[in-house]
């Protein structure tokens, strides 16, 4: 097991990254101070992990709420259910939240978390890659709303995030590669020798070989922990995190919630940023290229959907938490491992790459 801590003075945590790490109570009971525990996860995940999680919390007084999969359940109404389990049950101010699932789970816990009598503890357990590298880390919460992704939420970090490797193994494929868009995106924005480490082993990780996974959740956790410790609430360098993002959540709000994963409407939305990155004569022809092949090899989309027009995208990128006085703000590439802060656009220049960048 592998252990560092994200350095938030008095909201520090650590993460604890291994194999096996779901079966260790003592992962648990360390940050939990009361006897009440609610674990909210999935109908996918709940029947091959949430006893296994239960049996590592003999002792406590534990409720569970299962929630329906998939993003598109990530919303008010749904958030509701875990708040009636709750009160129903008279859970105080000292009850821990597990969160066991991926990013949807972990998302609208931590929310739930935040907001039950102006907060309690609650822990990560992240079980998709993508969760693991990405969502469990830095404490942003929330929910969908239909005009905008994440669009409703609050920054509360989580007691530790417990990512174990093991639970990749039952991971589908499609998910694999999704999580793979945030690795790559690591390398991009920062560590221009992780994402030729990457292109070296992509491969790999696709075989979901142990060492090589291991190794690059953890550069991943450690690039953002050094990212969120700098600036915890999105005032600066932590923007940079989003390479992608806009375009990607016109994507996902576009075509609803739950037609494209995440990291599959990131992977497209970076490589637009690329193209958008080249034309405003930062990147090379061959830095583009490579961004490409390195989203193809991982076995995800580059092209946006041909349902989305520029318009639509312009007109659903307008709701966007980095824009200012209604200007689209976009993080870019200056290189490979060097992101901006967030940077306005010519329209123009911007409509260009909409129309070009089509499948």
């Amino acid at each position: 097991m592998n252990t560092f801590q994200v350095a938030l003075g008095n909201r520090s945590y650590p993460i604890y990254i291994g194999c096996g790490l779901l079966d260790q109570a003592e992962l648990y009971t360390r940050h939990i101070k009361a006897k009440q525990v609610l674990v909210v996860t999935d109908e996918k995940i709940a029947p091959l992990y949430l006893d296994r999680v239960l049996a590592q919390l003999k002792g406590y007084k534990t409720t569970q709420v299962i929630l329906p999969d998939g993003e598109q359940h990530k919303s008010l109404d749904v958030l509701n259910q875990i708040f009636d389990d709750l009160l129903a049950n008279k859970f105080g101010r000292s009850a821990t939240l597990i969160a066991l699932g991926g990013g949807v789970i972990g998302d609208i816990s931590g929310f739930a978390a935040a907001c039950y009598q102006r907060g309690i503890p609650f822990i990560q357990i992240p079980t998709t890659l993508l969760a693991q590298v990405d969502s469990s880390v830095g404490g942003k919460t929330g929910v969908n709303h239909p005009l905008g992704k994440n669009m409703i939420g609050a920054f509360y970090q989580p007691q530790c995030v417990i990512a174990d490797t093991n639970v990749l193994d039952t991971l589908e494929d499609r998910q694999l590669s999704a999580g793979l868009a945030e690795i790559i995106k690591y390398g991009l924005i920062r560590d221009a020798e992780f994402f030729s480490w990457l292109e070296a082993n992509i491969d790999a990780l696709l075989a979901r070989d142990k060492q090589a996974l291991a190794f690059a959740i953890e550069r991943s956790c450690v690039n953002k922990a050094e990212v969120v410790a700098e600036d915890e609430t999105e005032s600066g360098i932590r923007a940079t995190l989003n390479l992608g993002h806009t375009f990607g959540h016109a994507i996902e709000t576009g075509m609803g919630y739950g037609e494209y994963l995440h990291g599959e409407a990131v992977a497209i939305g970076t490589c637009q940023a690329a193209d958008l990155s080249r034309r405003k004569g930062w990147l090379k022809d061959s830095d583009v290229e490579r961004i490409v092949a390195l989203f193809k090899r991982a076995k995800l989309p580059v092209y946006p959907p041909n349902a989305l027009s520029p318009e639509q995208f312009l007109e659903l990128m307008s709701v966007d938490k980095k824009n200012v006085d209604g200007e689209v703000r976009l993080i870019l590439l200056k290189a490979i491992g060097l992101a901006t802060l967030p940077v306005g656009v010519d329209e123009s220049l911007l409509h260009t790459t909409l129309a070009f960048y089509r499948s």
